[in-house]
């Protein structure tokens, strides 16, 4: 396991992190912006975090995992594409920013079903908002949150805005420990 998280940093930090002033969609600036989806969108980079993230909830009671588009899809489909070639059917959704106009009118897509327990996942978790609509959202539709789980912390609040919503959330990597 060491050498996967190993080979994930080295990708995170050779394509992903960028030292400067930028503003962050939150509307805050940083000195620090992460752009996950270099590496989400780089299949070993998708590899190595689904196999992180599957051997993190191999023992949890889930069903399915997920999160907000954009950020969330490769990660719930690399985690799920994990779980498969390990024996394990764990279904892969997407959280919309807006809820379709059209057809069913949908606020969530993918093979899922009321009662279904899930886990949530980000690439990167700054205050924690989209983190929290994603939640909201997956309640709204019946299922259950086991966890959430995200690759990249700022450290910037998020982390404790879903504890206080009484979710566990594990990470990967945050601007200490890269």
């Amino acid at each position: 396991m060491h050498e996967k998280y190993e080979a994930l940093k080295d990708l995170i930090l050779r394509d992903a992190l960028r030292w400067g002033r930028f503003v962050l969609s939150s509307g805050k600036v940083s000195d620090l912006y992460v752009d996950l989806r270099m590496v989400t969108l780089n299949p070993k980079g998708a590899y190595l975090i689904g196999s992180i993230i599957f051997d993190m909830i191999r023992d949890r009671d889930v069903d399915a995992i997920g999160g907000m588009t954009l950020g969330a899809d490769p990660i719930a489909v690399a985690t799920s594409l994990v779980a498969l070639g390990a024996g394990r059917h764990l279904r892969s959704f997407i959280v919309r920013k807006e809820q379709k106009t059209h057809g069913t009118q949908k606020w969530i897509e993918g093979p899922i079903k009321s009662g279904q327990r899930v886990v949530i996942v980000e690439d990167v978790i700054t205050t924690g908002a989209s983190t929290e609509k994603a939640i909201e959202r997956s309640l709204e539709e019946g299922l259950v949150v086991d966890m959430v789980v995200a690759v990249f912390d700022r450290m910037e609040g998020g982390r404790s805005r879903i504890e206080d919503l009484g979710y566990k959330i594990e990470t990967l990597f945050d601007r200490q420990t890269i």
